[in-house]
Order: structure tokens, then C-alpha cells, then sequence
């Protein structure tokens, strides 16, 4: 038993000197790493089989061709946590069955139609192979403001293309095209369209106007309001397109400076033109265009029947000013719908009025979208507009008359 215990003890203590010894180990190697650093490690994959250890770089190197893709790669990769998905140039090809049906084209691309394996049909547009610089603005354009929204009154892109293939923008199909096919090209059924579709078509797109203008998170300047972007479903419901040349802003940016001349002339604000600032402004005063041709049921500008093309008589908006201004606005309302009962004809006679305030040559005096939408819907009464072309004959001041000072409800005198 005496042994025992005198080999149990002698265990002991020599576990407790072990664990003596590995805590001094530990403490000295700790501060010698301290005071040295760790030794460094050679992790290089490098086979001398392979390549020879004097040509292995330093960095990855790309060709300058690569360049250009890798800014649109990393654009791309921002906006991946958004709605758009990234489509395989085969996925497209089997969407339209090999782009076999074309629906249009332009300076662009074309647009084809196609469908999804889910069944819903889809508008492809596949733009020009040679990417340049303008086009590939209008690309990130397009995915980096429509593709973060949603709203009724907006077409909704689905997803895109980017490779060295093919690029290309999916979006839903519109069945019945675009709101210029309906109204102003020959041989189309504008004329047999009833008032009510076309004055429900301009108030839904100026909801979708007001939505980028007010309600998205980041504003949203279209640029190229016209009859041609604004796009009609099954139903006609408006949807405004083609955003290429639309800019996302913070909302802190109150005009933007111009780097080159944007939009459709005739349509276009006077301010765009000139090279200065613009804002928003400038989608109002090209919506107060497009309502003139709703209207109207036909382009603003016509020649003259006597083939004098500068006849100013034959110009829509001044037709309507002087008509206002003679007080026989009505008359001219007969005229271009025929028979109609008294809530159809104030409202074509309110359309023309809200057109006559969104096409005033000062940007400051052109109401914003929300109060453009609730003239449209009377829900406000629309004071007297004035001469949207008095600047040509007299210098016109700003009147603040759409400032945040402004009353907004309908009680307001202005209104």
C-alpha cells in the first residue's frame, strides 16, 4: 500500500511540473512571435512543370478589349440583388423560336416577340452587335432605372442579355403596341377609339410619370416622353417604355446639368436645347405635348393643305391656345370628337387646359406630375393657363406658381 501511494504521488507531480513546463513553452513562444512575426508562408500555386517561375505575374492581367465588358460586368453586378434576370443568349433564341417574329426596329435594334416557359409572352429587344458608346449608355440606362422599379402604369422589364453574343432587354409584351400606331398613323383605329379610353390612356401615364418623378426611392427623369414610349395592353392601359436615355438622380439633385442634346423634337422641353440645367419639368412639358396629340387625335404638327408647311395654324398647341383664348375651346372639342355627353366634353376641355399649363415656356411654371394628375382627374380646379407662347413677343417672370408655397388642395385660388 506504501507503494503505491509513493507511485501515485510521484505522478502527480510530475503532471503538474508537465503542465508547468508547457505553459513556460507557450509564454516564450508567444512573445518571441510577438516581437518577430509569423514566418512567411509560400501558398503560390505555381507548377515548375508548367511555367517557368520568372514569367509567373504578379497580378492578373486582362486585354484592353476585356476592359469595357468588366465596367458593364461590375454595373451588372450591382444591380443583381434588384428584380431583372440575367438570361443565357439560348434562353432568348428558344423565347422567340429564333427571332422569328419581328415587331419593330429603330436605331437601336429590332424588337422581337417571345414567350416564356411559364407562357407569358415577353418583347425582346436585341441591340446592335457593334455596343458603342451611346448604346451602351442607353443599356445601363434602361436596367438601372426601369429595372429597380415597379408600377402598373410602367412596362416591366423581366430581365437582360449582356455577353459577346447577344444584348438584349426582356420585356412584358404589350398587345396593342404603341399609343402613336393607335392615334396617328394612317390606316390605324384611332378615330374609332372612344374618349374615355384615350382620357383613362393619359391619366395612366401621367401616374407612371408621377411614380418616377415622386414616388420611386431615387428620382427618375424620362427624357423622351411621346406617343411612341407610351405602350397599350389588352385593355389599353398605358405604360410608359423606353428608358434609355432616363436618368436615376437622389432626390437632393435639383437640376441636371446636360451632357448632350436628349429627347424627340416637338416633344422635347425649350430648355433642353439650350445646354443648361433641366428637371423634371422637362417630362411635364413633353406630357402636355402628348396630350395635345391625345386630344387632338392627330400629330401636332401637319402640313398646311396648301403645301405651305410654315403655316403656324397648322401647330395643335397654338390652335388650342387661340381656341381658349376666343373662349370657343368647345367648338373646337366638337369638332375633332363629334357628339359627346357633358362629362366627356369637360374633361377633353380639362385635358386641354392641363396641356396649356405643361407647356409653358418657363420651367418653373409647369405644375408637377401630382397636380398634373389631379387637374386631369378633377380633383382641382385649373385656374385660367396663360400664353405658353408669349415668349415669343414678351419676356415672361417667374411666378412660383407650382412651389412647394403653393396651396395643393382645391380650394386654392390658382386652381
Amino acid at each position: 500500500m506504501s507503494s503505491f501511494n509513493t507511485w501515485l504521488i510521484a505522478v502527480i507531480v510530475l503532471s503538474v511540473i508537465g503542465i508547468i513546463a508547457t505553459v513556460i513553452i507557450a509564454f516564450f513562444i508567444y512573445k518571441y512571435f510577438k516581437k518577430h512575426g509569423l514566418p512567411a508562408i509560400n501558398i503560390s500555386t505555381y507548377n515548375p512543370h508548367i511555367v517557368p517561375p520568372a514569367v509567373t505575374p504578379l497580378y492578373t492581367t486582362v486585354a484592353d478589349s476585356q476592359l469595357q465588358m468588366a465596367t458593364i460586368e461590375n454595373f451588372l453586378n450591382e444591380i443583381a440583388r434588384e428584380k431583372p434576370i440575367r438570361f443565357f443568349p439560348e434562353q432568348l433564341a428558344g423565347f422567340t423560336q429564333n427571332y422569328s417574329t419581328k415587331l419593330g426596329s429603330g436605331g437601336f435594334g429590332a424588337v422581337y416577340k417571345g414567350t416564356l416557359p411559364n407562357g407569358m409572352p415577353v418583347a425582346v429587344k436585341v441591340l446592335h452587335e457593334n455596343l458603342d458608346k451611346r448604346v451602351e449608355e442607353q443599356f445601363m440606362a434602361e436596367v438601372g432605372t426601369i429595372g429597380r422599379t415597379y408600377h402598373i402604369n410602367l412596362v416591366r422589364l423581366f430581365g437582360f442579355c449582356f455577353d459577346t453574343v447577344i444584348r438584349a432587354l426582356v420585356y412584358e409584351y404589350m398587345e396593342n403596341g404603341a399609343l402613336d400606331n393607335l392615334l396617328l398613323k394612317t390606316g390605324m383605329a384611332g378615330g374609332n377609339v372612344s374618349f374615355t379610353i384615350l382620357h383613362n390612356i393619359a391619366v395612366g401615364t401621367a401616374k407612371g410619370i408621377r411614380y418616377l418623378h415622386e414616388e420611386c426611392q431615387q428620382k427618375i427623369i424620362h427624357y423622351d416622353i411621346k406617343p411612341g414610349n407610351i405602350l397599350l395592353d389588352n385593355k389599353f392601359n398605358a405604360k410608359v417604355a423606353d428608358f434609355g436615355l432616363a436618368k436615376l438622380l437622389s432626390r437632393d439633385n435639383t437640376h441636371v446639368s446636360m451632357t448632350g442634346i436628349r429627347g424627340t423634337p416637338g416633344y422635347a422641353a425649350p430648355e433642353m436645347w439650350m445646354g443648361t440645367g433641366v428637371t423634371e419639368a422637362c417630362d411635364v412639358y413633353s406630357f402636355g405635348m402628348l396630350l395635345f396629340e391625345i386630344v387632338g387625335r392627330r400629330r401636332n404638327y401637319v402640313e398646311a393643305s396648301n403645301g405651305n408647311s410654315s403655316d403656324s395654324q397648322q401647330w395643335l398647341p397654338r390652335i388650342v391656345w387661340e381656341r381658349y383664348n376666343s373662349s370657343q375651346l368647345t367648338e373646337l372639342v366638337a369638332a375633332v370628337h363629334g357628339l359627346m355627353d357633358e362629362e366627356e366634353r369637360e374633361k377633353a376641355e380639362r385635358m386641354c387646359k392641363v396641356a396649356l399649363w405643361c407647356v409653358q415656356y418657363q420651367a418653373d411654371a409647369r405644375p408637377p406630375m401630382s397636380k398634373v394628375l389631379k387637374m386631369l382627374e378633377g380633383e382641382m380646379n385649373i385656374s385660367p393657363p396663360m400664353n405658353p407662347f408669349q415668349h415669343l413677343m414678351v419676356p415672361i417672370v417667374d411666378l412660383g406658381l407650382w412651389s412647394q408655397s403653393s396651396s395643393t388642395n382645391s380650394s386654392s385660388p390658382l386652381y
